[in-house]
């Protein structure tokens, strides 16, 4: 017997197996497995009957974590469509560009999100939204029989060095990665997960799918704000925290995390940016749980893999800090410019390359791009890295932000670990800048913790004391804020105009 892979049937589960079990919790908005089912339904009609959504037409997503996105992981696939979640972050013209892209027939948008001026038929969260589902059948939307093979999702890349690409992601990709992301991280049911990383952003991780499918409980959070997430732990039983480092950060700095009970939290897992490891080892010191780290990338749907403690090992921050070991499910090698492997030595630096049917089926119209990101049957995932004698995985760079400085390559993550390592320093991005003498050197932007005091000077002489003088960064400059994108992510690509 084959039976072709597709999310949906992580809903299916659901519903039959969980039906009187909460689990999603929107502010004051408590759903049952079987109500979560029954919205995602009528949202399928309303798509199909109402607004004359066909198979594989694009249907665009303008908000944040909301139960509505959530229900949309579902109900669009159930009509046939493909979701497209748009960046709540974007200007209108970036998200025009994208709809136009995308050949977008549809946009669902949350009322505190302003109109992008785009004649794409829209409709507005809340009141409209909800009087749409109203008019729609009571009973089951009759589940499609879909190719395995056909695409699911429409996410788009940052666009950083240039303009986005739509990374399409199909139902056997999208199921996969739901499987071996639970399995690997060892999810279940009794988890309890507060959604602080964007659906906009490659299935906030995966979450929708794989806890939908374990009957596990979504809890919704429409904006990131460390204080709410943690309310959220102490009032829901959050079991497992998701983030990036910036958002970590802010999490750490808030007051109420020395007051509120943090007790039922097991893991936090930091990804989108490499962590420094004083950064994870004050997680689990102020947090009480194990923290780990993961990698991924929108092309890999997107997790490729988890710092776990291999079996029989000691555990260690050390090796929890690393960019981890693949997936069950996938085949990650770094390799040289010869596309030979790496030697396990710590040392010698290559791309990261990954295989696994996690991996995008290519760019939307983009069969060029595509050709090149999946050059011999490779992903080209543009990240540098050594491999430790035991196998993990460490990134040291992108290839982009590797700073060439006198024919010495120079590592911005290796300087931003030191340079956040000092006791003011909050959050530190260290970018390359030309030189008309060494080519290019490391300068550095940096803000301050809260009442702390740094000067340039001395933070370059600190980050001097532990590194080769031409690793340390030629310019500091002290700012109130860096710049994030959508994610939490720092956008090094406008530190890098400013100069």
């Amino acid at each position: 017997m084959k039976l072709p892979l597709t999310p949906l049937d992580l809903l299916t589960r659901a519903r039959r197996l969980f039906p009187d079990r909460v689990g999603v919790i929107d502010g004051d908005v408590r759903r049952t497995y079987r109500e979560f089912a029954e919205r995602c339904d009528r949202l399928a009609f309303a798509l199909r009957d109402e607004l004359g959504v066909r198979p594989g037409d694009r249907v665009a997503w303008l908000c944040g974590n909301t139960s509505e996105l959530l229900e949309a992981y579902f109900g669009v696939l159930l009509a046939g469509g493909v979701l497209l979640p748009l960046n709540i972050r974007l200007a209108a013209a970036e998200s025009r560009f994208v709809l136009d892209d995308a050949s977008a027939v549809v946009l669902f948008r949350h009322p505190d999100q302003p109109d992008v001026g785009h004649a794409v038929r829209q409709v507005v969260l809340g009141d409209e939204y909800e009087a749409l589902l109203a008019r729609q059948p009571a009973e089951s939307f009759p589940v499609p029989v879909v190719d395995e093979d056909d695409v699911a999702e429409l996410f788009y890349t940052s666009g950083s060095t240039g303009r986005p690409k739509g990374v399409l992601l199909t139902h056997r990709s999208l199921y996969l990665h739901a499987i071996h992301s639970a399995l690997t991280s060892n999810i279940s049911g009794e988890d309890v997960i507060v959604h602080t990383i964007p659906l906009f952003h490659v299935n906030g991780w995966g979450t929708p799918h794989f806890l939908t499918g374990l009957g596990g409980v979504h809890v919704m959070l429409p904006r990131f704000d460390a204080g709410e997430v943690l309310r959220l732990i102490e009032a829901e039983g959050v079991t497992r925290l998701f983030g990036v480092p910036a958002m970590m950060r802010m999490i750490l700095d808030h007051p109420d995390v020395a007051t509120r009970d943090l007790s039922t939290l097991r893991q936090v897992s930091v990804g989108g940016a490499p962590t420094p490891p004083t950064l994870l080892a004050e997680i689990e010191e102020r947090l009480g749980c194990e923290c780990i780290c993961g990698y991924g990338m929108t092309e890999a749907s997107p997790s490729l893999t988890r710092s776990l403690t291999k079996p029989g090992a000691t555990p260690s921050v050390e090796r929890r800090a690393t960019t981890g070991l693949p997936l069950l499910g996938v085949d990650v090698r770094v390799l040289d410019d010869d596309d030979r492997e790496v030697p396990w030595d710590d040392t010698t630096t290559g791309e990261v390359c990954a295989r696994s049917n996690h991996v995008m089926s290519g760019y939307l119209d983009r069969p060029e791009e595509t050709a090149a990101a999946l050059r011999g049957g490779w992903l080209r995932t543009g990240d540098v890295a050594v491999v430790t004698p035991d196998g993990y995985l460490r990134i040291v760079d992108r290839k982009k932000d590797l700073v060439i400085s006198g024919g010495e390559n120079v590592s911005t993550v290796e300087v931003e670990h030191v340079l956040s390592s000092h006791p003011a320093v909050h959050e530190v991005a260290v970018v390359g800048r030309p030189d008309e003498r060494w080519g290019e050197v490391p300068v550095a932007w940096v803000s301050l913790r809260p009442d702390a005091e740094a000067t340039p000077e001395e933070l370059i002489a600190f980050t001097r004391e532990r590194l080769a003088g031409f690793k340390a960064p030629k310019r500091v400059t002290i700012v109130d804020e860096l710049p994030h994108g959508g994610t939490g992510k720092i956008l090094k690509h406008e530190l890098r105009s400013r100069g």
